[in-house]
């Protein structure tokens, strides 16, 4: 179960970073998500003839980053994940156009990524402190 300091942050936000690897070439992509929590898993949108939307097709196994953007040490927050990218289901699908939407006049294809491993730093519960969740569904990668 994910901690509710993680769920609250991943609520919060709405873009993350995409890494994907091809040939052990990486590559990042921002993406705004929606965040399920009973499911851990992220909802994207992305065309699939994107070079990040080819390569997380090739090789399922992504990573990728959230993360509050100050300058105050302080405050710094966020979650660095990994996890299986797929096809959207219906429930996912529907979470993401209730978030964003404006996304369905654009009929986006959809798709999510099932966290496996997690870590996120919050400096506001004191410097360096990290909190992870493992998915007991999903083997980290």
């Amino acid at each position: 179960m994910l901690d509710p300091k993680i769920e609250a942050f991943l609520k919060k936000h709405h873009l993350l970073t995409l890494a994907t690897c091809k040939a052990n070439l990486p590559y990042c992509a921002s993406c705004f998500y929606a965040f399920i929590p009973e499911r851990a898993t992220l909802v994207i949108a992305t065309d699939a003839n994107t070079r990040h939307g080819r390569e997380a097709l090739e090789n399922e196994q992504v990573a990728g980053v959230i993360a509050l953007e100050t300058k105050l040490v302080g405050k710094i927050q966020g979650v660095q994940f990994s996890g299986v990218f797929k096809a959207a289901n219906e429930a996912e699908k529907k979470a993401y156009l209730k978030r964003f939407p404006y996304a369905i006049a654009m009929n986006p294809q959809l798709w999510s990524i099932e966290i496996a491993y997690l870590k996120f730093t919050d400096n506001t519960l004191g410097f360096g402190k990290k909190l992870e969740f493992v998915n007991p569904n999903t083997p980290p990668n």
